[in-house]
Parts: C-alpha cells; structure tokens; sequence
C-alpha cells in the first residue's frame, strides 16, 4: 500500500477526493509562488512581459470550470520567466508554477518550483542542470554539493512527506540529485515547511547567478539548443496535459503547450 501511494495517478487522487474547496491553499501558495517570481525579477530588472502572454492574465475553460493565469517575462538574463496556475479552485484540482529558465550567458542550472492539489498537497523543484552531471563531475561538484545534499535529505525526510513519482518517463528522465517530487497532507503547516524551502532555493541560485563565469561565446548556440529541447519537453511530455485535453479539447491545449513553453520567444531568439 505505501509503495501504491507513491505511484497514483491524478485521476485516482481525484476520484478520491473530488469536490473539496481548495480556494483557501491556492490563496496561500500562490502568495508563495508569486513572492518567488518577484524576488527574481528584482534580480533581473530588465525583464518584460512576453507579449504572447498578454491576454491570459486570466481565463476559463469553454464550460467554465477550469480557470488560470499564465504570465512569462523575458530579458537579458532570463529567457523564460514563468508564473502560471491552471485548475479547479472548487473541485481540488491545482497546477501552479514560478519556472526560470536562464538565457545562455552562463550555465547556473535553471529553476523549477511547482505547486499543486489533488486535493493532497504536492510540491516539485529542482535545479534543473546545463550539462551532463554523470560526466561533468566539477559542474556536480559546484551546484550538488555536500551542503546542498544535506540539504535536499533534510526535507527528503520529513515525515510529512512521500515521493510522488511521475507517470511521465519524460518527467523522471529530469530529475536530479535536487529533485523533489513529495506530497503529504494539504494543510498550512506543511505549506510552511515547503516555503522555507524553496525561498532557501531561490537565494541560493540567485548566489550562483551572482558569483557565475560567463560561457563562451561559441558555446552560447549550442547550450540555447539544448535549453530548448529540454523547455519544450517539459511542457509537452507533463502527464497534467491528459487532464486539460478533457476540459479544453486537444486543439486547445496544443495551443496552451506551445504558449506555455514559449515558443514565440524560442523562435524570435533561436541562434542554432
């Protein structure tokens, strides 16, 4: 039963707990979410809103029942800002992100930060990297280091918490020695200990960001190509898409997956 708890899908989450008014814990955890994206902003001033995104500052489903925001800056420094959530507020269901990813000025690994309800409490992050951790060992070394091990296990730990494994095989091919992927029960203590966490994230990747060397210009096109493979499959392979298909039809959330991912601004700035 307990490895079982690991592996469930949405839909048996859901069919769980179906109707339970999550409004109060999306209140809660976008605050987060939105602390976050700001902090990151003061950190690159020069972002502007990507104009793709202008018009989805909120929508709904054709029937109502689903809502969301979706908003992504862009600028020197970052190529994709993201601050999204997408679900049912009355019917437990919740999708809601901050996701950096960095331009190719340097290789600091991008940012990842989820939130969601099934109605259960679910949280994703990681630092997700720019090389090839199994044989870029000195770039292990400086971004998954002792301290940040002994950090991830602290939470890992937690008693509140499982593993929450993706039914994605996309998904799991990302995770990393900083992945998290837990859920426990919805409640704000357990909201708490997730908050602290990811603020921890967040400044120490603006420290990386600070004390960054700057990647060669020939590099540049090669890393932005690799950026983009793994953007653009992080949105298009996420199992939450099956979901959305029911709501808002396939056409429609391939329009959603192309502007989720950016693809506008992928294609005003490819350089491969």
């Amino acid at each position: 039963m307990s490895n079982h708890k690991e592996t469930k899908t949405l839909d048996e989450f859901l069919a769980e707990n179906p109707n339970v008014d999550v409004t109060e814990y999306w209140r809660r955890c976008w605050g987060i979410l939105t602390a976050l994206k700001d902090k990151i902003a003061r950190r690159f001033p020069e972002l502007q809103q990507h104009p793709s995104t202008f018009d989805r500052d909120y929508y709904t489903s054709p029937n109502g029942e689903w809502e969301g925001s979706y908003q992504a800056w862009s600028g020197p420094g970052v190529d994709w800002l993201v601050n999204s959530w997408i679900g049912n507020r009355k019917a437990s269901i919740l999708d809601m992100n901050t996701t950096a990813f960095l331009d190719q000025q340097t290789d600091v690994p991008h940012l990842v930060i989820v939130f969601g309800t099934v109605p259960h409490l679910f949280c994703y992050c990681d630092y997700t990297p720019r090389r090839n951790l199994l044989t870029n060992v000195d770039y292990l070394d400086k971004y998954f280091n002792d301290e940040v091990n002994d950090w991830y296990l602290k939470l890992r730990s937690n008693p509140n918490f499982h593993w929450s494994v993706s039914h994605g095989p996309y998904m799991r091919a990302l995770n990393n020695p900083a992945t998290q992927s837990l859920m426990g029960e919805l409640s704000h203590e357990n909201i708490s200990v997730f908050e602290n966490y990811l603020h921890e994230k967040v400044d120490r990747w603006l420290g990386w960001l600070d004390a960054a060397s700057p990647v060669p210009v020939g590099e540049r096109a090669s890393l932005q190509q690799q950026d983009h493979i793994i953007r653009e499959m992080s949105y298009r392979r996420d199992p939450m898409n099956k979901l959305a298909v029911k709501v808002f039809g396939a056409e429609e959330v391939e329009r959603m997956i192309e502007l989720r991912m950016g693809q506008q601004q992928i294609a005003e700035t490819r350089q491969y």
